[in-house]
């Protein structure tokens, strides 16, 4: 058991006495070292852990240490909790099942992710509000449309949490922001217990990490975990009107008196929602008469891409910065100025007619299948690691648009008894990384894509798996594909 009084750890914040506080910080990547290195600040006794001294962890840990840190390094560190311990702070990659934070729950120690340590962390005097963003796909592209509307409203901003900006970082900053752009992963939101934002959206929920919520009840293990974001809102919880599952995350969740439920449509809009008029992302839930009338926030074409997964993205986005009171100018400016990272249905180049597009992100059958109902007829490149995941129902969803299928990776096989039973008709291509013909596995696959694209078609890379087996992360993917093209378009390969 700790040695601190419940009540006592319950109200530890900025302000708190942290001296006499023995604190394990499971993990010393980005977020864990912004914990173990805040911790440290504001006096705690902190003990820093990870299995790995890749990248920097060896320089950040003689930081540490040097300001009073112990820190502990390579294979067996993480093994077995030290016995004065206080409080774990956990990364957000590490499962329930590890052993260190096991044994941390068996001797009754409180476990906090570095979400739930950022927001008891937050200046009493000027708690900074969050809007949140979760889901299977497109956090990451929506939190950063989120981020450019704040900052076209005149907000100091950031986008933090699983993209940008770790969380403890961002609410320690001597100059506190107007409002946190906070996306959060189930993993993260695995470890809350009294995070509260302001307005929080859940995108959608399909299956995904299953290799971290295992058995019959990892699909609603997973979405309670993406479900923990609406708890205690305040404003706005803004869900999605196609999937059932978040509005239903809505019902169940404990809300602060007052807030709303907001619905986003590629429909039109109920009121109470916001969706589209014909070719308008349009405001009925936020406007001060919005049983007759709707703010205009953009039209399509002031869109990137008008795929309809990038348009879910934008209006989520959009329901959130109005409820934070930004303007419809200032939606509009923001989403006419956005560009979306890398590898984010990316149009890499037309080649005899042939479009290429790089979607190398979607990285689970839930995000692949959004992108390839966006192109028609489509030569689809997948394969990877599919952590558990299976694509029946995304092969039947989209088989009648598929000219062909490249397949490549350690779970091709998956892929391709999938395809076998619900589209035995489309061609399959499969590319063995081992073969030994002098050319790299991406030239085959646009080799091979080539030779089943007709001009007028789409191929996308838009692989429904993980990356690791091949390449170092999916921007490496991504980017070898696109490589491959611009070689192919070039004559060198």
């Amino acid at each position: 058991m700790t040695g601190l009084d419940p009540a006592a750890l319950a109200a530890l914040g900025r302000t708190s006495d942290w001296s006499s506080i023995r604190v394990v910080v499971a993990g010393f990547g980005v977020s864990g070292y912004a914990a173990a290195d805040n911790l440290t600040f504001l006096g705690a006794r902190v003990t820093a852990l990870d299995e790995s001294e890749a990248g920097d962890r060896r320089e950040r840990a003689d930081l540490l240490e040097s300001l009073g840190a112990t820190v502990r390094l390579g294979p067996g560190s993480t093994t077995t909790l030290p016995d004065d311990v206080d409080l774990v702070v956990t990364s957000p990659g590490w499962s329930p099942r590890a052993p260190l934070l096991a044994q941390a729950v068996g001797r009754g120690v409180p476990v906090w992710g570095e979400v739930e340590l950022a927001w008891r962390l937050r200046d009493p005097e000027r708690p900074v509000p969050w809007l949140a963003v979760t889901g299977t796909n497109g956090k990451t592209t929506t939190v950063q449309m989120l981020e450019a509307m704040l900052r076209a409203g005149g907000l100091r901003t950031v986008a933090a949490g699983n993209v940008g900006l770790p969380l403890v970082e961002a609410v320690m900053d001597p100059d506190p922001y107007d409002v946190l752009a906070v996306e959060l992963s189930s993993f993260q939101l695995h470890w809350t217990s009294t995070v509260a934002a302001r307005s929080a959206a859940v995108l959608n929920v399909a299956e995904d990490h299953l290799d971290w919520y295992p058995g019959p009840s990892g699909m609603t293990d997973y979405a309670a975990d993406k479900g923990r974001i609406y708890e205690r809102v305040r404003s706005a919880c803004v869900y999605n009107v196609a999937d059932p599952v978040t509005e239903e995350l809505v019902r169940e969740a404990d809300v602060t008196e007052g807030a709303r439920a907001i619905g986003f449509t590629l429909g039109t809009p109920a009121v109470g929602m916001v969706g589209l008029v014909d070719d308008v992302l349009a405001d009925r839930a936020f406007v001060e008469d919005r049983r007759s009338s709707a703010a205009e926030l953009c039209t399509l074409g002031d869109l990137a891409s008008q795929a309809p997964h990038y348009v879910a993205n934008a209006l989520a986005a959009a329901a959130l910065a109005r409820s934070f009171d930004v303007t419809p100018a200032a939606v509009q400016q923001a989403l006419r100025d956005f560009r979306p990272d890398g590898h984010r249905i990316a149009e890499v180049a037309t080649v005899d007619g042939v479009t290429w597009v790089d979607d190398s992100k979607a990285t689970n059958p839930h995000a692949a299948r959004a992108s390839l109902q966006a192109y028609d007829p489509v030569v689809w490149v997948a394969g990877g690691l599919a952590k558990g995941a299976r694509f029946d129902d995304l092969v039947q969803a989209v088989r009648d648009r598929l000219r062909g299928v490249v397949l490549l990776g350690r779970d091709a096989p998956v892929i391709r008894e999938s395809l076998r039973r619900h589209a035995p008709d489309v061609p399959v291509i499969d590319v063995a990384a081992g073969e030994d013909d002098g050319v790299g596995p991406m030239d085959r696959v646009v080799a091979g894509a080539a030779s089943l694209a007709r001009p007028g078609d789409t191929v996308l890379l838009a692989p429904g798996c993980a990356s690791m087996d091949m390449f170092a992360n999916y921007g490496a993917r991504g980017d070898a594909f696109a490589e491959a093209v611009h070689r192919r378009r070039r004559g060198d390969s």
